[in-house]
């Protein structure tokens, strides 16, 4: 399946496809995000995204690159530890029952540094917001015993994955239009991974 943009009838899996499809490009160096000038101009008065992705900050984690998709196909939300706050909350209604997209993914990644700082209960003073979201996931993760801090990347990238899946329950739990979208199968929700060491994602669903 070709990524020639959104179309009306495309399915969350459909739309799922495209981005594993993107994906293995950027694993095999295939990237077809060529003459981006051009499609800039040629996208500028009707954009075509399918999807949404809620990342990280981390400038290892860049949506576009990752899933190979060019200018307009998707809509990228970043923010540390890829967390479901309510202004991610209002952006992503918006890309649902707006912009009528198909696919949510929320990409968590390896050695995440707001991770670490929510494992090691440390940070500044307005980003400890995000970190009491990720703190929730701490006591969840039962597999590590000796060193249960930031120091243990093990541990972090454990604390990593349930925050992801944590986020992407949040998407339904605290916003009334994405979960009627994922109720009624328009849309679809995702966790995944991006292993920032070998440059691969994982999908859990």
């Amino acid at each position: 399946m070709k990524n020639t943009g959104f179309k009306k009838d495309i399915t969350p899996e459909q739309a799922l496809h495209l981005l594993k499809k993107g994906h293995e490009r950027f694993k095999n160096n295939q990237s077809q995000m060529q003459g981006l000038f051009q499609k800039a101009n040629a996208v500028n008065q009707n954009p075509s995204p399918f999807a949404a992705v809620l990342t990280c900050m981390d400038s290892r984690t860049t949506p576009e690159l990752i899933f190979d998709q060019g200018i307009g196909h998707i809509f990228t939300l970043r923010l540390a530890g890829n967390v479901a706050t309510q202004p991610i909350l209002g952006s992503l209604e918006y890309t649902v029952a707006v912009a009528r997209i198909k696919l949510i993914l929320v990409m968590g990644h390896t050695c995440c540094a707001a991770v670490k700082a929510a494992c090691n209960f440390t940070g500044t003073e307005n980003l400890y917001t995000l970190l009491s979201d990720i703190q929730t996931c701490i006591s969840r993760e039962l597999t590590e015993v000796s060193d249960r801090t930031g120091e243990n990347q093990s541990f972090v990238d454990k604390v990593a994955l349930l925050n992801v899946k944590q986020a992407a329950r949040q998407l339904e739990e605290r916003s009334n239009i994405i979960r009627q979208h994922v109720y009624t199968n328009t849309i679809k929700i995702v966790p995944t991974m991006y292993n920032v060491s070998t440059g691969i994602v994982t999908f859990y669903h």
